[in-house]
């Protein structure tokens, strides 16, 4: 029996082979891997409504706002990107889901100042305005935001009494808090900007008290409206009265003003007629004579003749009044001193 003897192999080929051009599509690849993790590590992109920090071996070192930015890569520099310039809302006593409102007893509840139990809803509006501050010296930023607006609703509401903070003090009560909310985050450097903060329902708890309260709210409108009404009622009826009495007293005083200057005009008229008949009295008698004749006798003819000096006048009145294409008469009259007629 032979021994088996294994071939020699072929010193001419190599015992194992790439195809030709493979090495170079092998690098290709890598050089492409590379590329697209040393670009999705260096370059990022941050939104209208964000702000992007930037740490450089952990330490915080700059922000960004929105645009295309190029950073060192990882781990040499980090990027975090928030929505700072965006308002967000959180809200206190309740739970919206899907249009479906839930109500959180533990935060709504709270003792008023004068020892009443009181539910409280509110939303609190607010957006990041420190970046350095937000990231660093609060951990949980909505967490922290919900217990602090839970402190100053209570606080506020502990000092108040029930009936003022579900009435007239409602918008006294939500400024107060308000004040009280920003105090906090100023306080403890939270970065966070309050922009507004709302009630939705200030009320007492469910039940009887509650139909009790709303009686007494519905019977306080209707008196301020009344009092509304009769207010309206006097602003405008006072005004035009005061109007009327204006006018008659304005009416009363030109009335005055006119015989004042009548009756000055007539002194002035008499004064002057008084003076040209205190220089020539005759002269005024017979002119007054005359216009007095002529007022009570207006159809009569009047002759007036002069009776100074002794020459006998002749004055044919009867052919004077005869009317005109009448033969005249013989009739002759004469006066002496003084008027006929």
């Amino acid at each position: 029996m032979e021994p088996f003897v294994l071939p020699e192999p072929d010193r001419r080929r190599p015992s194992s082979s790439l195809p030709p051009g493979l090495m170079t599509k092998i690098v290709i690849g890598l050089v492409i891997v590379l590329a697209l993790i040393f670009g999705s590590s260096t370059f990022y992109t941050v939104q209208e409504h964000e702000k992007a920090a930037i740490l450089t071996l952990g330490k915080y070192t700059t922000e960004k706002e929105a645009g295309l930015h190029f950073k060192l890569p990882f781990p040499i520099q980090q990027v975090i990107v928030l929505p700072a310039k965006m308002t967000q809302r959180i809200q206190i006593g309740f739970r919206e889901t899907g249009g479906k409102i839930t109500p959180v007893e533990e935060e709504a509840m709270m003792i008023t100042g004068d020892e009443n139990i009181l539910s409280a809803d509110a939303v609190v509006e607010w957006n990041i305005s420190d970046m350095r501050n937000y990231l660093y010296n609060i951990d949980n930023a909505e967490l922290f935001l919900r217990n602090s607006a839970s402190a100053a609703i209570r606080s506020v509401i502990g000092a108040t009494a029930l009936d003022f903070a579900i009435t007239e003090g409602k918008t006294e009560v939500q400024g107060k808090v308000k004040e009280r909310l920003i105090e906090m985050q100023s306080k403890y450097q939270t970065g966070i900007h309050i922009v507004d903060l709302k009630f939705q329902d200030i009320e007492p708890p469910a039940g009887d008290v509650q139909n009790a309260f709303k009686d007494v709210t519905n019977a306080r409108e209707e008196k301020n409206t009344k009092i509304n009404v009769a207010t309206k009622y006097e602003n405008d009826i006072l005004p035009r009265e005061r109007g009327n009495a204006q006018a008659l007293l304005e009416n009363a005083e030109a009335q005055k003003k006119s015989r004042i200057l009548n009756a000055q005009g007539d002194v002035a008229k008499f004064n002057a007629l008084y003076a040209e008949y205190a220089n020539n009295k005759s002269v005024t008698e017979s002119r007054l004579i005359i216009e007095t004749l002529e007022k009570i006798l207006p159809n009569a003819k009047i002759f007036i003749s002069d009776s100074t000096g002794e020459t006998v006048k002749y004055l044919p009145i009867n052919e004077l009044l005869r009317p005109p294409g009448t033969a005249t008469g013989a009739a002759t009259g004469t006066t002496q001193g003084g008027a006929a007629k």
